[in-house]
């Protein structure tokens, strides 16, 4: 969703709350993250521009290992699960976690932005019945959980200042050391050697309550012990662990740790996440009003062509209250940062209100991230990642969606359904999502797949090093803290100091703030080539050529082969629309005619726009508690989804012609 700096007046777009949906426990979104990694370390070289000595950061997980006496090689994978080794130079996670072990301290870090609860955006996306908004209130500190205070916990075991713990990576490996000994010794086991004797204590450290989630974590960190790991760090510092491949942990360990037992409850994941149901109410409130989703029967009736990812702005069980509301909106699923943990809220038969697009909506699935869109580093845990990966690996298999930027969108790719919806749609998961990384854990890594001079480029910057500059993440104009990003900026010249892109839909002058999508490309987007010069690459975007640096020895863009369309022979331009309707000889007696107006975007003729999916129009006709009058309409009108801007948008197939 559109994600805020603190402010005290929200801006246009941002919804007004109403209704009343209790108390938001925004801690609950923060969790310990886990993930998999490898095993023994082993020396590194120095690397050039490392912060600190070479070697430091190995070295401080070598002292700690020593201090405590925990494997060094569990205490590597276990920080690999959390940060993959980053500092993130002392700023906390999306969960208040901190430092290379992420020792959370939630009430340092909380942010009081909760996106699902502010704005103006309708999330179902549909004029057939009003929007809802509930008001939403922050908990009590006393609220956070016990996974969510690890840091305070680590300073009393060590006597270090939970400041020191919070900025210092060294005293941070040492805190998350003295934990992982720590439930060691709860656990009644010796200080082993072995890394297998620690399963335990690894599902302990996960801050999870219940044995499916922890063991996920713990067998997500066996998995890196065996396959080992070795990366640069985002303080410039190499770091390795050495592979175990026959490494085998002692699960029994597991029945020892008092977690509870989580029982099967028909929750439609893969079976490699921890995952659990709990229910968004299908209710009836009014005569004419429900919430706060549909009920369907796809992909009988609709196939699922999408999956939107969103992050929350907001805190795990104040967003789970959200859910549970029936007078608000809905989404699919949610992932916990901490551990990884997936609640799913609606099944996939039926339409979550999520996306703002009623038809993108009934064609998707919506998953919520725990994060903050604007703390530009309030990073996303590997644990995070991972889980997300295995849901929409399994979601894909499932329904038959293509793994590829077309069709895995962010909600900030979703179109306005209208003109005037355009200005209030969301921004998120925003340019600090790692999408390079998140399709290699997909098993679907972007690359080229062109000639050097080929008509279309697929977007695909180096992360870490990818730093466009953007403002507004605390205070508006002022600049965010430097940071990797997936996006790249686009200008109305090969030039620096040119305009940036306009968007017509906004109507206002583009800024670099970070909510600010005119001028912004991001990584797995594919566009059409327009132009070259020297190391500058134009495309067709928003009706407009686009300009961008991709440097022949640092490219940002590498060269694709794909479908575009152009418009048909002899048309000027063609209109560009925000969701796929039938025409309206399509709707029988009963279903009101849904209009099928353009937003203000045109594709001129010669311009080309890469193709992701092709579809009949469709509508799904659901305004009403009582699905008797159900119904989707199939019109015959074909469309074509296109990759317009930053956000997808489609064309009638009758208006243009495909060009390979």
């Amino acid at each position: 969703m559109r994600a805020l700096a603190t402010a005290p007046t929200p801006p246009p777009g941002r919804r007004i709350l109403r209704r009343s949906a209790g108390p938001l426990a925004c801690a609950a979104l923060l969790l310990p993250l886990l993930g998999a990694a490898p095993a023994q370390s082993a020396p590194a070289p120095a690397t050039p521009g490392a912060a600190g000595p070479a070697q430091g950061l190995q070295h401080a997980f070598a002292d700690a290992a020593s201090q405590y006496h925990v494997p060094q090689s569990v205490l590597l994978a276990v920080s690999y699960l959390q940060s993959r080794w980053d500092t993130h130079a002392g700023a906390p996670s999306v969960s208040g976690g901190y430092g290379p072990m992420h020792l959370t301290d939630a009430r340092t870090a909380l942010a009081a932005t909760e996106h699902l609860a502010e704005g103006s955006e309708d999330a179902r996306g549909d004029s057939s019945r009003p929007a809802l908004h509930p008001k939403a209130k922050v908990p009590a500190e006393s609220a956070l959980p016990a996974r969510l205070r690890t840091l305070p916990r680590a300073a009393g075991l060590t006597g270090l200042s939970a400041k020191t713990l919070r900025t210092d990576a060294a005293a941070n490996i040492r805190g998350g050391a003295a934990l992982l000994a720590a439930a060691q010794h709860e656990l009644g086991e010796p200080t082993s050697a072995d890394p297998a004797d620690w399963y335990g204590a690894i599902a302990r450290f996960s801050g999870a309550d219940d044995t499916a989630t922890a063991a996920r974590y713990a067998d997500d960190v066996f998995d890196v012990l065996r396959t080992g790991e070795h990366r640069t760090t985002d303080a410039g510092q190499t770091v390795t662990l050495a592979a175990l491949p026959r490494l085998t942990p002692d699960t029994g360990q597991l029945k020892r740790t008092g977690l509870r037992t989580r029982k099967a409850d028909g929750a439609e994941c893969p079976s490699n996440v921890s995952c659990e149901w709990i229910p968004a109410p299908y209710s009836q409130f009014g005569d004419d009003d429900y919430g706060n989703h549909d009920l369907g029967d796809r992909p009988t009736s609709q196939r699922i062509k999408y999956i939107v990812v969103h992050d929350t702005e907001g805190a795990w069980d104040g967003v789970l209250n959200l859910v549970q509301d029936p007078t608000y909106v809905s989404w699919n699923y949610t992932i916990r940062s901490t551990d990884g943990l997936i609640a799913q809220h609606v099944k996939a038969k039926d339409v979550a209100w999520h996306a703002g697009n009623w038809d993108i909506n009934a064609r998707s699935v919506g998953i919520e991230h725990e994060g903050f869109l604007v703390s530009p580093d309030a990073w996303y845990t590997e644990a995070m990642y991972r889980s997300s990966a295995r849901l929409v690996s399994y979601l894909a298999r499932t329904y038959g969606i293509p793994l590829d930027r077309q069709h895995i969108l962010g909600h900030d790719n979703v179109p306005g359904p209208t003109t005037s919806t355009i200005p209030g749609m969301h921004t998120d998961p925003g340019p600090y999502w790692d999408w390079r990384h998140y399709f290699e854990l997909l098993g679907h890594p972007f690359k080229r797949t062109g000639l050097r001079n080929a008509a279309a480029v697929t977007v695909m910057p180096d992360y870490a090093a990818n730093r466009p500059v953007y403002t507004g993440c605390t205070t508006k104009g002022e600049p965010c803290a430097a940071h990797g990003s997936s996006e790249v900026r686009l200008y109305s010249d090969h030039d620096v100091n040119a305009p940036l892109i306009k968007d017509a839909g906004l109507g206002t002058t583009p800024t670099t703030d970070v909510n600010d999508l005119s001028s912004r490309i991001s990584t797995g987007q594919q566009y059409a080539v327009a132009d070259h010069w020297g190391d500058w690459t134009a495309i067709w975007y928003l009706g407009q050529k686009a300009w961008f640096q991709n440097p022949a020895k640092q490219p940002v863009a590498l060269p694709a082969t794909t479908l575009t369309i152009t418009p048909k022979d002899g048309a000027t331009s063609v209109p560009v629309y925000g969701r796929a309707y039938p025409e309206k000889e399509a709707y029988p007696a009963g279903v009101p005619v849904q209009s099928v107006v353009p937003l203000p975007y045109t594709i001129p003729a010669g311009q080309k726009y890469v193709v992701g999916d092709e579809m009949p129009g469709q509508y799904d006709y659901s305004a009403t508690f009582s699905t008797d009058s159900h119904r989707v309409v199939t019109g015959k009108d074909m469309y074509y989804e296109i990759q317009y801007g930053h956000r997808v948008a489609f064309v009638r197939a009758a208006d243009v012609r495909l060009v390979k």
